[in-house]
């Protein structure tokens, strides 16, 4: 197995949006705001060369819509989806598989590009199935009030019509460690992949820990639909992998991309942190 992980841009949200609840005097201090209360988090994607497989977890935004629409994120830097494949030999023609942790559009939107001729979408990997948690799936066609601005027709829709949706039903090895573990909380099916690496265990935390700040288990995301099962999920793998000696790989942290775990006195927390590029010495 090869790994790679590359940052596609980097983008910003409200950074009361991203710890809920936790005071903005003490998140500040772990994760700093600009003057207008945002932050800036990165949409990293995960290369995996496997059993005759490349697979690719998560797209990032895409860049379908209008400049309307990316105004508000405030897309910036990173290497972008195709540019950051290419860098490393992949053409989109060369994925054979989409993974997607969920449907929020700052994780699938780069599946889906506009035709050239302006009559329609395409997959922008072509030869690619795409696999997806039922669950989620099911979850995310039938939308709802709070996850409407995030689950967007366009990116979902031309998957299901081009006949490459694989749908997944429950937490099982995908591919020779490569497994995807099930969560509710954040939103209903959302999948962790767990891959076995050269003698270590890497837990892509995706959106269940989006960063090292988030480690905690009272930190989380109002974007969460049931925050009780993020807490629970997050207490089960935290328990896991601090048992284990398993490395967390984080998708948002804009400061750190890997770390270890250590127990404290105020429970587990983030140990060393690395760059993914240190992982083999780790």
């Amino acid at each position: 197995m090869k790994l790679y992980l590359f940052n596609i841009a980097n983008f910003k949200v409200d950074g009361g949006a991203m710890f809920g609840v936790i005071p903005k005097a003490l998140w500040s201090r772990v994760y700093p705001a600009d003057p207008n209360n945002l932050i800036v988090l990165t949409l990293r994607s995960l290369i995996a060369e496997i059993e005759g497989h490349v697979l690719l977890v998560d797209t990032g935004w895409g860049d379908k819509q209008d400049e309307k629409f990316f105004r508000h994120v405030h897309l910036h830097n990173g290497e972008g989806l195709l540019n950051g494949l290419a860098a490393r030999g992949f053409s989109p023609e060369s994925i054979t598989d989409v993974v997607l942790t969920h449907l929020h559009a700052d994780h699938c939107g780069g599946c889906v590009r506009n035709k050239t001729d302006g009559t329609g979408y395409e997959l922008v990997f072509p030869r690619a199935t795409y696999h997806v948690s039922r669950v989620q799936w099911e979850w995310a066609v039938k939308n709802n009030l709070r996850e409407e601005d995030a689950f967007l027709e366009e990116n979902i829709l031309p998957i299901l019509d081009s006949g490459r949706l694989n749908l997944i039903d429950d937490e099982s090895f995908f591919l020779k460690d490569f497994s995807l573990r099930m969560c509710f909380g954040h939103t209903p099916g959302l999948m962790i992949p767990v891959i076995r690496y050269k003698g270590k265990t890497i837990v892509y935390t995706g959106d269940l820990i989006p960063t090292t700040a988030h480690i905690p288990l009272i930190w989380n995301m109002s974007y969460d639909i049931e925050s009780l099962k993020t807490i629970e999920e997050k207490k089960r793998i935290l328990t896991e992998a601090l048992e284990n000696g398993y490395i967390f790989v984080f998708q948002h942290d804009e400061h750190v991309e890997c770390c270890t775990l250590e127990m404290t006195p105020r429970g587990i927390r983030a140990g060393r942190k690395f760059s993914f590029a240190e992982l083999e010495n780790i």
